[in-house]
Formats: structure tokens, sequence, C-alpha cells
């Protein structure tokens, strides 16, 4: 067999370039090494310096960001995923990350992998993963190729999920032209561990054991990390070997292994591996450390022939963990593996020599520091930042612009809007997921405005949220990412939750463009203004650039995964859907609240009007800090029978969507005296606002509760019916119809044009 050392290319300046390195970057190697790199290390480093890995041109940003709470358990980008301590002996586990560029040039396995990745991240560290949550954006359905990336991606999800055994029970969908060529495929998962079992992504001890577990190595992802640090154009088809395949059934054997052995006490360190495979995983090992590995690469199990140091190293290959283990424990912990038929090979040692070393058949082709690869000493960027040229434009709308809805038109423009992608039912999408499988789902995706899961054992759950808004943070890059927030927010507090922690997933364009990093800057902003004000500190996540095609930039989209404590599972948990007829409806807004705002930024502008102009929605954080508070004591107190938020679409859909998730019920409603326009009192998308219903005998203890809290008030709209829905302003008719109607359009919207 020909020896792989023999067909190293030779390092050159060109090389460097090739493999994604800058000149001042490869500069930067040869000082650091005194030398030039070998093959391999030129490989460590363009895939440990790439934007996926080092995060070098938004570390700077991140910092800003609020990271402390006293429920926190891990220091962001110390571990493997933000954890939260919930009480009972007990914590939990979440992340959210990007599989963007794979699945725009492999949608399914791009997708598939995604999901597997990220709960390897979770039971790392320990956690049993409980659910999963996704959050899609698509260009036009009108497309084919969008119709075809769509279908891709959603069967990838489903089908890694369903045969891992996770339910997948909330997210959400978005389709605008901005994402024709990019499409963003952000996945999330969250899993409960016993404090007293938590697993530690470190190598601490001189002459413990290196053991790589899990599946063989192959040829499968080598450079994806650099793939996603890079823009898509023409030629991204031929990167389709970037994008990895994955196992779900070897995944769900490793999840069990590694269970076990954190169980049994033979498992000192553990680190998933993702992005750059065996690199990845024992640079920031050692790197957070402060330790050596020495790395004997010809022991690594591989399922190709004739693989070379450099590509055991970069490879991407799914399914593997990277163990550290006391001398002697290395048989117990071989034993585990095998039992669920898994690789357990010792391939190198903890040393203390402050350098990674790799070698090949005893020849050294690596020594490193760890810390100039993946720690403190790697290259930071602050680029240069221009508020962008297109919000003249945009800023420029008034909504005096558009003629105002006539009151003939209101069921026109309502069912227009049920019926458009973006609001109408993603059954088509949540039917293909199992979402209950493991019996933990209490609230599944759809029925409420979060999901909820139950902490088994404990009377508890969790209230989960994935959400975003790209369009918002287009028009306004710092409201559009506090909207983001309060509103992830403001659903978990709709569903009966107290939001506690987010992870977030960082979706832009390329950072060398001033105008995006303005935007990119501005939103980072905007999200530590919303955590602060909302008690949620970040518990890291995911920052996702380059996300580019030959048309543009996708919009600037940050995406909050919230998690949030319910603290009874069995009374507060609350769903969207009206329960009783005879309830009475109530509309909770900031005190002295009189207008809904414009129609700028809205889905009302956009599909009906097509147009992506105005401002962001209005928002307060103090007002939106006072009505989530509301919310949650009401819930709390037991008064609560449905509860929305009004979001996309304004209030009529907000109303509109509690009658179609309801068994069949109606509502006739009033809406609060509007001296304004009809379409925003509508349609304006204005936050900090709430629906929802009690009974009628419990009305004067609404009104009781929200005296002593200052900063809310309550708009009486009216009562749940039988099945006719009926609304009226200034005591005019706009609309009469039968929940049947409106559930029409929102129903059948996404399967007829996925039938197209």
């Amino acid at each position: 067999m020909p020896d792989p050392l023999s067909k190293t290319p030779e390092v050159d300046r060109d090389l460097a370039l090739d493999h994604g390195l800058t000149d001042d970057e490869y500069d930067e190697i040869l000082d650091r090494l005194g030398r030039t790199p070998t093959f391999t290390e030129l490989g460590v480093y363009s895939v440990m310096w790439s934007e996926h890995c080092s995060y070098k041109n938004s570390t700077a940003l991140l910092k800003t960001l609020p990271t402390e709470g006293d429920q926190l358990l891990a220091e962001v980008g110390e571990e493997n995923a933000g954890l939260v301590d919930v009480g009972d002996g007990q914590a939990v586990a979440f992340k959210i990350e990007s599989h963007n560029h794979p699945s725009a040039v492999e949608p399914y396995e791009g997708a598939a992998t995604g999901v597997g990745g990220i709960h390897r991240d979770i039971f790392t560290m320990g956690a049993r993963p409980i659910c999963a949550l996704d959050s899609l954006r698509f260009g036009s359905l009108d497309e084919s190729r969008v119709r075809y990336l769509f279908d891709g991606v959603v069967r990838g999800i489903g089908d890694y999920g369903n045969s891992f055994g996770v339910p997948t029970v909330g997210g959400e969908v978005y389709f605008e032209d901005a994402y024709e060529g990019n499409p963003l495929v952000n996945a999330m998962s969250v899993g409960v561990v016993d404090t007293d079992r938590i697993a530690r992504a470190a190598a601490e001890t001189p002459g413990h054991h290196v053991v790589l577990v899990g599946a063989d190595t192959g040829r499968d992802g080598i450079h994806g990390a650099t793939f996603a640090s890079a823009e898509i154009d023409e030629d991204s088809e031929e990167d389709r070997p970037s994008v990895q395949v994955g196992d779900p059934f070897t995944e769900k054997l490793l999840l069990e292994a590694t269970l076990d052995a954190i169980r049994d006490g033979v498992v000192a360190g553990i680190q998933d591996m993702g992005a750059a495979g065996i690199t990845s995983s024992a640079f920031e090992m050692c790197a957070s450390s402060g330790t050596g590995m020495d790395l004997h690469l010809d022991r690594v199990p591989t399922r190709e022939t004739g693989m070379t140091p450099y590509e055991i190293m970069l490879s991407e290959s799914q399914e593997r963990m990277l163990v550290v283990c006391e001398p002697g424990h290395e048989e117990a912990l071989a034993e585990i593996y095998d039992k669920w038929d898994l690789n357990a090979q010792r391939i190198g040692t903890v040393t203390d020599s402050g350098r990674v070393r790799a070698y090949w058949h005893g020849e050294k082709v690596a020594a490193m520091d760890p810390a100039h690869v993946a720690g403190d000493d790697v290259p930071v960027y602050e680029r240069d930042t221009k508020r962008p040229a297109y919000l003249e434009e945009t800023r420029s709308f008034r909504t005096e612009d558009i003629p105002d809805l006539d009151p003939a038109d209101v069921e026109d423009a309502l069912t227009t809007l049920l019926g458009s992608p973006n609001i109408a039912s993603k059954r088509w999408v949540h039917e293909q997921y199992d979402t209950t499988v493991r019996t933990n789902t209490v609230v599944g995706p759809g029925a409420s405005d979060a999901a909820v899961v139950r902490l088994k054992g404990t009377g508890k759950g969790l209230a989960v949220k994935t959400d975003g808004n790209g369009r918002y943070v287009y028009l306004n890059p710092r409201r559009g990412a506090q909207i983001a927030v309060a509103e992830a927010a403001r659903n978990v507090t709709c569903a009966g939750g107290t939001p506690v922690a987010i992870t977030n997933c960082c979706n832009f364009g390329t950072p060398h463009n001033p105008e995006v990093y303005w935007t990119f800057a501005e939103a980072i902003g905007g999200m530590g203004d919303a955590c602060r004000a909302l008690g949620t500190p970040v518990t890291g996540g995911n920052v996702s650039l380059y996300n580019e095609h030959p048309e543009g930039a996708i919009y600037p989209t940050p995406t909050i995964g919230m998690l949030g404590v319910v603290g009874d599972i069995r009374a507060h948990p609350t769903t969207a859907a009206l329960q009783t007829e005879g309830d009475v409806l109530f509309l909770l807004t900031p005190s002295g609240w009189t207008h809904p705002g414009g129609t700028g930024g809205t889905e009302y502008l956009s599909t009906v009007h097509n147009r992506i102009m105005g401002d962001a929605p209005h928002l307060d954080l103090d007002e939106e800090v006072a009505v989530q508070s509301a919310t949650r004591a009401l819930i709390h107190e037991g008064m609560v029978q449905h509860a929305h938020d009004v979001s996309d679409g304004g209030l009529a859909v907000c109303l509109a969507e509690s009658v179609i998730h309801s068994d069949g019920l109606g509502l006739a409603v009033d809406l609060p005296p509007c001296d304004g326009r009809l379409d925003a009192a509508l349609f304006g998308e204005a936050q900090s606002r709430v629906v929802l219903s009690i009974p009628a005998h419990k009305t004067s203890d609404l009104r009781t509760l929200l005296d002593a809290r200052p900063g809310v008030q309550s708009h009486r709209l009216g009562t749940v019916t039988d099945g006719r829905v009926t609304l009226r302003a200034n005591g005019r008719s706009l609309l009469r119809t039968r929940g049947t109607a409106l559930a029409r359009p929102y129903e059948t919207a996404l399967t007829q044009a996925m039938e197209a």
C-alpha cells in the first residue's frame, strides 16, 4: 500500500490561500511556528481559523452580550451547550446551531446532520435530549428549487429525529425572497441531566487516555467548516463532498453508550466531534484545560482505504466523540461501547507539553499550541461598519402611502393573510415529525405559542420556543433583534412558562461588507438590550456568516431559542385555542396604549401590498416586561383559559388563529376605539400585546390583579361564541363568518403550494 505521506503537497503561500487563509494569517502562522507548517498543520489552521470554528469576526461583538445569571452552570464557550439549573437536582442543556450551507447544496443530508450534530452537543454533557425545535427560512414557494430545498430539509429533519427517537415539538418557517439562494436551517436541542452527572469538555490531567468512540472515520465532510465559512455561489454544487452523511441509528447507539459511560464514572472529559472533527475536539479540550495531547492517527478506525493524516484530522464523519478517561478505565469504557456495537479505540494521551502533537506510524506530522489554534490567541477582527444605504428608502415609507382598508374588504384581506405561507398552518411540516415519542410532550407544535414538555418526576415542565423575524431586523436591526428576544419570551409566557435564558443563532451575510457588519453589530446590541430587560442571559449559540448568494445577502436573521420553566405542569400550560363558550376576551396592552402603530414592516404590507418598507413595529422593553409579568400572574392564578400573543398579521390574525385552533368555537369582538386607520388596527404588529380569555365570573378578579400592576391595562374585546365569528369596529360590522371559513385557507395553503 502506498505511504499516505508520500504524496503530501508542499506548503506555500498559494496553498494557504487556497485553504481560505489570508496573507496576514499565513504570516501569523509562520511567525507562531517559526517555520513553514506541515500540510496537516495547514489543514488544522484553515479549519480552526475559519469563521465557523473561530468566530474571528464575531467574538468581539458577542462578548458584549449578558452571559451571567444565578441559574447558569456553565460559562459561554466553556462547554458544548448552555446549562441552566432548574431545581430538583436537574439541569437543562440546550443549544441552537446552523447548517445553512450544507442544506443549500444537499438539503436532506445537510438538515439531517444538523439535527444529529446539535443532539450530540447535548448528550456529550451527560444530558438526555428530550425535545428538538427548528427555525427554517426559504425563498418563494413559487420557485421549484425552493420547493425541492424545503421538501428535502423537512424530510431530513424528520427522518433523522424520528429515527433517533427525540420529538420535534416546535419551530418556525418563513418564506422571503431574500433567502432564495441561501436557505437557513437552524436546529435546537434540549436535554435534561442530573446536576451530579454533568460531563465536561476537558482534558485536564496529563497521563489520561484519549479514546475515539463511535463510528468509523471516512472522507465525508472534509473542510466542511471551511465550506460553511464561504459564500454560496454558482460553483457551490461542487462542494457536495463537504456535506456530511448522518446515520441516526448509530447516533442512537452512541447516545445510550455515552450516557452509560458517564453514569458509570469512566469518563473524565468528553467532546463531540462536530465541525473539524478530531481537530476541533482535541484542540478545544486542550485549550480550555491548559494541557497538551499526543494523537496517533494510524490507530483511528477508518472506513476508507489510504486515508492520510490530513484527512483523518479534518474528517467530519458523524456520530463520533473524543473521550478522556483515567488509566485503568479504558477497558470498562471499551466494554460499554462494545455492548452498543461501537468503536472505543485509544488513540492518544493527555500531556503537559502544551502542544497537540499528531503522529503517523511514529512520524510527527503536527505539533501546535492549542491556545494558538482554538484558544484566546486566535485572530479576532473588528470590521468596518456603515449604516446601510437602503434604509433611506425603506424608512421613507409612511402608512399614508397606501390606501386604507375599506371595511368591505376586511374578510378578503384576512383570508389572504391566513393563506400566506408565513402565517398559514405549518401542519405539512410538523406532521412529518414524531412530536410525542418518549411521552414528554404536553403541548406540541401548532397548539400554543410555545411547546411544553414535562420534566418527569418533578411536577414541572419546560416551555421552549424558537423565534425571529428577518424582515424586522432588515428594516431596523437593533429593534428587530429586540423583538426577536421579546416575542420568544412572550410566547413562552403565553404558554405558561417563565423565561429564564436564551441560546442564539446569528445568521448574517459577509462580515467584510461594512453595511452587513453594521446590521450585525446593531442586532447584537438589540439582543443584549432585550436579554437584560427580560432577565434572560445568553448561554451560547452559533454564528453563521457569509450567508450570501449571487443575488445578494439574506435578511439579517438572529434566531432566538428561548427556554422557560413551567412551575406546575398540571395547571399552568396554556394553549392558543379558545376553550369555552361564554368566556370573556381581553386584550392586554401597556398602560396608555391607544393605537396599534402603522403598517410598516408587517405581513399585511408585504402580502397584500407587496412592499417591504417602513420601520420595525413599535416595542418598548419596559412595556414588554410589564405585559409579560401580568400575563404570567394571571395564568399562575388560574384565571386564563387561553392566551395568544399579537404578532405576525396583527390582532385580526391573532383572533382568527385562536378560533382556528379551537374545537369549533367562534368569537364576537368589538375592537377598542380607534381614531386611526383600519388596516393598522386590524393588521398592525406593534408588540407587547396579548389576547386571553377569562371565565365570565373571574373578570373582576382580572381587573383587581391588574389594578395592582402599574404599566398594564386590559381592553374587553367580547366573548367566545358557538362557532360564529363577528368583528366590529367603531360600531360598524367588519366580518361575519364561520370559523371553518377562516380555517380553509389557513390549513390548505402550504399543502397546495407543495403540490404545485
